[in-house]
């Protein structure tokens, strides 16, 4: 069970609010019900976004996007999930937040036009860039050690990383599957990928 059909959230604080900068007045007045973890109950966007960049993990996850992907909501909710540095959206600016279900006001995104664009930041940056994609000659995802900083890039969902991005990743991993399908949804490959570098290097998640 996710949790997204439970009846989450709390009511009007009772008795006395805080006076911690952080509590959002309205929400404590109101009531707060919104899909978050409860040591983040009645607090304000920005302040729980403030928190996050303190301890946000050093991997970036990024999404080329020529044909309106669906799934990258999801990679966003993910990347939220995971605590990703950054999304980046390669490509078309425009993209369906519905799968995100809000975590993008939680999770910092940007937008790179061009493929060139995105990994002339990456250079500037010099952050590995990672591909996960089933291509011929990848390395199997389930031994490899990620690097602790990089960038791990998805490709359109469907025909996958395009050439230019093939060529700008220093390495290619592919998810092992055992089935008749070709390929996994993009959305969910993200997630294997991303619990692939927290098991590698994150501890336990904060109480």
């Amino acid at each position: 069970m996710t949790g997204d059909q439970l009846d989450v959230g709390v009511g009007p604080w009772t008795g006395d609010p805080p006076t911690d900068p952080r509590y959002d007045p309205e929400l404590l007045a109101e009531g707060d019900r919104r899909n978050v973890v409860d040591r983040y109950r009645y607090w304000g966007r920005e302040a729980i976004v403030a928190d996050l960049d303190r301890r946000r993990h050093q991997f970036h996850v990024a999404i080329e996007n020529w044909q309106h992907d669906f799934n990258i909501g999801t990679v966003v909710r993910n990347a939220n999930a995971f605590l990703a540095a950054e999304v980046h959206i390669v490509g078309r600016r425009r993209w369906n937040r519905r799968g995100a279900m809000v975590t993008d006001r939680y999770q910092h995104v940007r937008h790179h036009e061009t493929i060139e664009e995105f990994l002339a930041w990456t250079s500037a940056r010099d952050l590995p860039v990672v591909g996960i994609d089933n291509l011929p000659g990848s390395r199997p995802l389930e031994t490899a050690t990620l690097p602790r900083r990089c960038v791990l890039l998805f490709g359109q969902e469907g025909p996958g990383l395009s050439e230019p991005a093939r060529v700008a990743c220093g390495e290619v991993y592919s998810i092992a599957q055992y089935g008749s399908t070709r390929s996994i949804n993009a959305g969910v490959a993200s997630g294997i990928a991303m619990h692939a570098w927290i098991r590698t290097h994150a501890g336990a998640p904060p109480e």
